[in-house]
């Protein structure tokens, strides 16, 4: 399959033209309030993003929408939740990735911080990739991919894009 660039920067172009306003009006949003992911054993996913990633447990309860079934909290900072179910007695499939579903959780932290966490994922042999310097890539124990990014909030590799 060859790809024509030229064309893909052309509507590219066109995109930004037609949709990004030059007074771009507040957000009807106040933030993230969680992102939810599954977990399929909340011991070890509390211990991968609690003690290895330094995202403190903020709460553990059971899931509303299923009896016996957990819903627990990371505060990954800014006032922002990474939330987890586990669905006991469910035969979950594996992550697959798929049009519409989840391509990675991009969590900003600061530079000395993503030194440290790098040198904890590499301590931990979790396999990762680091792009540019400021990103690095991994799964959790469930597939989940993260990524840990150096850049400020509303910066992507130096540039606004809030």
């Amino acid at each position: 399959m060859t790809i024509d660039h030229s064309a893909i920067e052309a509507d590219r172009e066109r995109i930004r033209r037609q949709y990004l306003l030059p007074h771009r009006p507040s957000s009807s949003a106040r933030g993230l309030h969680h992102f939810a992911l599954l977990s399929s054993d909340v011991e070890q996913t509390i211990r991968f993003y609690q003690d290895l990633l330094e995202f403190p447990l903020t709460e553990i309860f059971e899931n509303r929408d299923y009896k016996g079934s957990n819903h627990f909290f990371f505060d990954i900072g800014n006032g922002n939740l990474l939330a987890f179910f586990d669905f006991p007695g469910l035969d979950l499939a594996p992550y697959q990735e798929v049009l519409g579903g989840l391509h990675h959780i991009a969590i900003s932290v600061d530079p000395a911080t993503w030194e440290r966490l790098k040198g904890k994922l590499e301590m931990a042999g979790v396999p990762h990739q680091i792009e540019s310097g400021a990103s690095i890539y991994f799964r959790d124990p469930d597939g989940a991919r993260l990524e840990l990014l150096a850049d400020h909030l509303g910066e992507m590799y130096g540039s606004r894009v809030l």
